[in-house]
Protein backbone atom coordinates (compact mmCIF):
# COMPACT_ATOMS: atom_id res chain seq x y z
CA UNK A 1 0.00 0.00 0.00
CA UNK A 2 1.61 3.18 -1.05
CA UNK A 3 1.04 6.48 1.13
CA UNK A 4 -1.06 7.69 -1.47
CA UNK A 5 -3.56 4.99 -0.82
CA UNK A 6 -3.42 4.85 3.15
CA UNK A 7 -3.93 9.22 2.70
CA UNK A 8 -7.19 7.87 0.82
CA UNK A 9 -8.22 5.65 2.72
CA UNK A 10 -8.10 7.66 5.67
CA UNK A 11 -9.37 10.58 3.93
CA UNK A 12 -12.46 8.64 3.01
CA UNK A 13 -13.23 7.40 6.32
CA UNK A 14 -13.31 10.99 7.88
CA UNK A 15 -16.31 11.10 6.48
CA UNK A 16 -17.71 8.10 8.27
CA UNK A 17 -16.14 8.42 11.45
CA UNK A 18 -19.60 8.81 13.39
CA UNK A 19 -21.34 6.01 11.79
CA UNK A 20 -18.36 3.71 12.60
CA UNK A 21 -18.30 4.63 16.28
CA UNK A 22 -22.02 4.29 16.19
CA UNK A 23 -21.22 0.74 14.93
CA UNK A 24 -18.72 0.07 17.78
CA UNK A 25 -20.83 1.15 20.24
CA UNK A 26 -23.89 -0.83 18.97
CA UNK A 27 -21.43 -3.98 18.62
CA UNK A 28 -20.29 -3.77 22.33
CA UNK A 29 -23.69 -2.73 24.05
CA UNK A 30 -25.99 -5.32 21.31
CA UNK A 31 -23.54 -8.05 22.66
CA UNK A 32 -24.11 -6.64 26.13
CA UNK A 33 -27.48 -6.93 26.37
CA UNK A 34 -28.14 -10.37 24.71
CA UNK A 35 -25.87 -11.62 27.79
CA UNK A 36 -28.39 -9.26 30.10
CA UNK A 37 -31.56 -10.68 28.45
CA UNK A 38 -30.66 -14.32 27.52
CA UNK A 39 -31.72 -15.57 31.36
CA UNK A 40 -34.84 -13.53 31.47
CA UNK A 41 -35.59 -15.87 28.36
CA UNK A 42 -35.34 -18.86 30.85
CA UNK A 43 -38.78 -17.32 32.77
CA UNK A 44 -39.88 -14.49 30.33
CA UNK A 45 -43.19 -13.96 32.32
CA UNK A 46 -41.31 -13.77 35.81
CA UNK A 47 -37.90 -13.02 35.82
CA UNK A 48 -38.32 -10.46 37.87
CA UNK A 49 -39.91 -12.30 40.64
CA UNK A 50 -37.04 -15.01 41.22
CA UNK A 51 -35.81 -13.64 44.37
CA UNK A 52 -39.43 -11.47 45.64
CA UNK A 53 -42.15 -10.94 44.24
CA UNK A 54 -41.89 -7.92 41.99
CA UNK A 55 -45.65 -6.80 41.65
CA UNK A 56 -44.81 -6.05 37.98
CA UNK A 57 -47.78 -7.84 35.70
CA UNK A 58 -46.37 -11.07 33.57
CA UNK A 59 -47.05 -9.16 30.23
CA UNK A 60 -44.59 -6.09 31.51
CA UNK A 61 -42.09 -8.44 32.11
CA UNK A 62 -42.03 -10.40 28.85
CA UNK A 63 -42.00 -7.47 27.07
CA UNK A 64 -39.01 -6.19 29.17
CA UNK A 65 -37.31 -9.67 28.27
CA UNK A 66 -38.47 -9.53 24.62
CA UNK A 67 -36.87 -5.39 24.32
CA UNK A 68 -33.74 -6.70 25.96
CA UNK A 69 -33.09 -9.73 24.08
CA UNK A 70 -34.59 -8.97 20.64
CA UNK A 71 -33.55 -5.13 21.39
CA UNK A 72 -29.93 -6.40 21.35
CA UNK A 73 -30.21 -8.31 18.16
CA UNK A 74 -32.02 -5.29 16.76
CA UNK A 75 -29.04 -3.03 17.70
CA UNK A 76 -26.23 -4.85 16.63
CA UNK A 77 -27.55 -5.49 13.06
CA UNK A 78 -28.67 -1.61 13.04
CA UNK A 79 -32.04 -2.66 11.70
CA UNK A 80 -35.06 -0.76 12.89
CA UNK A 81 -33.01 0.74 15.33
CA UNK A 82 -34.75 3.78 16.72
CA UNK A 83 -37.75 1.50 17.27
CA UNK A 84 -35.67 -1.29 19.23
CA UNK A 85 -34.13 1.73 21.06
CA UNK A 86 -37.46 3.25 21.93
CA UNK A 87 -38.20 -0.27 23.71
CA UNK A 88 -34.91 -0.22 25.90
CA UNK A 89 -35.63 3.31 26.80
CA UNK A 90 -38.84 2.39 28.01
CA UNK A 91 -37.25 -0.82 29.75
CA UNK A 92 -33.97 1.18 31.38
CA UNK A 93 -36.38 3.76 32.36
CA UNK A 94 -38.41 1.82 34.33
CA UNK A 95 -35.19 -0.07 35.73
CA UNK A 96 -34.38 3.28 37.00
CA UNK A 97 -37.34 4.04 38.20
CA UNK A 98 -37.21 0.98 40.29
CA UNK A 99 -33.75 1.12 41.48
CA UNK A 100 -34.50 4.69 42.49
CA UNK A 101 -37.63 3.57 44.40
CA UNK A 102 -35.48 0.60 46.43
CA UNK A 103 -33.41 3.63 47.36
CA UNK A 104 -29.94 1.94 45.10
CA UNK A 105 -27.13 3.82 45.14
CA UNK A 106 -26.11 5.44 41.89
CA UNK A 107 -22.51 3.06 42.52
CA UNK A 108 -20.58 1.49 44.71
CA UNK A 109 -18.13 3.23 47.71
CA UNK A 110 -15.91 0.52 46.52
CA UNK A 111 -15.49 -1.69 43.58
CA UNK A 112 -15.50 -4.67 45.48
CA UNK A 113 -19.07 -3.81 47.67
CA UNK A 114 -21.62 -6.05 47.42
CA UNK A 115 -25.24 -5.06 46.66
CA UNK A 116 -27.50 -3.54 43.75
CA UNK A 117 -26.55 0.16 41.89
CA UNK A 118 -28.42 1.94 39.22
CA UNK A 119 -25.67 3.31 37.02
CA UNK A 120 -25.89 0.57 34.68
CA UNK A 121 -29.69 1.60 33.99
CA UNK A 122 -29.03 5.26 33.86
CA UNK A 123 -25.73 4.32 31.32
CA UNK A 124 -28.24 2.05 29.16
CA UNK A 125 -31.15 4.46 29.12
CA UNK A 126 -28.48 7.13 27.83
CA UNK A 127 -27.37 5.01 24.94
CA UNK A 128 -30.64 3.90 24.12
CA UNK A 129 -31.92 7.58 23.86
CA UNK A 130 -28.57 8.27 21.83
CA UNK A 131 -29.68 5.52 19.53
CA UNK A 132 -33.32 6.81 19.27
CA UNK A 133 -32.29 10.15 18.29
CA UNK A 134 -29.13 9.70 16.06
CA UNK A 135 -29.99 6.33 14.46
CA UNK A 136 -28.08 3.25 13.74
CA UNK A 137 -25.50 5.18 11.25
CA UNK A 138 -24.03 4.20 7.48
CA UNK A 139 -22.89 0.82 8.87
CA UNK A 140 -26.07 -0.87 9.49
CA UNK A 141 -29.58 -2.61 7.73
CA UNK A 142 -31.18 0.16 8.18
CA UNK A 143 -28.93 2.55 5.90
CA UNK A 144 -29.39 -0.39 3.15
CA UNK A 145 -32.86 -1.04 3.31
CA UNK A 146 -34.17 2.72 4.01
CA UNK A 147 -31.29 4.92 3.20
CA UNK A 148 -30.74 7.56 5.43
Amino acid sequence: MEISDLTQLLLGFQGNSESFALLCLRLVWGVVLLFYGRPMLNNPFHWMDMSKPSGIPAIFQGLGALSVFGGGIAIILGFLTPLAALGLVISMAIALYLHLSEGVPLMKERPDAAGKTYEASLVYLAIALLFVLMGAGRFSLDFLLFGH
